[in-house]
């Protein structure tokens, strides 16, 4: 039997569902999720993330989050979740079309 190779899409789909709680938006829409690096085929996760702002209040609780989510990924031993404050989180540029309508950003 061949296991699934998990992939970034596989993490980023995974991640979907964790809203910022301030914005109610997926913090993949919102774009702050910057990169899913897959090693030890699957066995190992790093995500790079950002907040909306370096002293987001709820900045702990959203890595907490995303580490529980990304540990859950079949066949991953070991996940990390590096924050990142380069580059900087623009949502104009890094959030979906989707987020943008819901910020007011046109």
């Amino acid at each position: 039997m061949e296991s699934t190779t998990i992939t970034k899409e596989h993490v980023m789909q995974a991640l979907k569902p964790i809203q910022d709680p301030e914005l109610s938006i997926s913090i993949v829409d919102l774009g702050l999720i910057y990169n899913a690096d897959i090693q030890n085929d699957g066995k190992k996760i790093i995500v790079e993330m950002t907040l909306t702002s370096p002293g987001c209040p709820v900045g702990p609780q959203l890595m907490a989050m995303v580490h529980a989510k990304s540990a859950q990924l079949p066949g991953v031993e070991e996940a990390e979740v590096k924050l990142v404050w380069t580059p900087k989180w623009d949502p104009k540029i890094m959030a979906s079309e989707e987020a943008k309508d819901q910020l007011g950003i046109f």
